[in-house]
């Protein structure tokens, strides 16, 4: 076995970080977004393709996203496509644009979201000690191999220990303002 590169660890912490980031677009807040959108599969020729396959979509507004289906006969597609998402968003046809009004977030449904947003976050922290448990391991097994001296082994699981701080940080940073943001009014 070789010398364990930390550089690949800390690639999987950034990778985990980034997913949570890219699961908090698709959480629904008061104000428009188009990551909003990105769940949802629409029956395209025969096959399912992603609702940005067969559309543009834009935010005019704070509180509306409009939708412009390429292909007219695509519109109806589209249109239960959204609906059945499950998303709580009513789409209204207009030609070949779909305009999709944002509702606001009932207190209640809020604080549904932010805990959500919790478990989000809790389960990138667990990937994220995963990866330090398994640069640990390896780290272990390198020294067992003498691959790398004791002292190496104490240094590197220091760096990976801080590595895990540094992006766990990152993740809470993420939740408190994605938390932030669900809770304004």
């Amino acid at each position: 076995m070789a010398k364990p590169d930390l550089k690949t660890y800390r690639d999987r912490m950034d990778k985990a970080v980034d997913a949570l980031k890219s699961e908090f677009n698709g959480l629904r807040t008061g104000r428009a977004n188009a990551g909003l959108l990105d769940p949802v599969m629409v029956e395209a020729y025969g096959s399912t393709s992603p609702l940005n396959a067969v559309a543009a979509i834009s935010v005019p507004e704070p509180r509306m996203i409009s939708v412009n289906v390429w292909d007219k006969g695509m519109v109806v597609s589209v249109e239960k496509a959204i609906r059945a998402a499950g998303l709580g968003l009513n789409p209204v046809v207009d030609g070949q644009t779909l305009r999709i009004p944002i509702p606001p977030l009932t207190e209640e449904r809020r604080r549904d979201l932010a805990k959500l947003a919790g478990k989000y976050a809790e389960q990138q922290k667990i990937a994220v000690r995963n990866v330090r448990r398994d640069a640990n391991d390896d780290l272990k097994k390198a020294e067992k191999a003498s691959d790398i001296s004791q002292d190496e082994q104490k240094k590197m699981e220091t760096e990976v220990q801080k590595d895990t701080d540094a992006a766990i940080k990152r993740i809470d940073e993420a939740l408190k303002a994605k938390e932030a943001e669900i809770m304004q009014v």
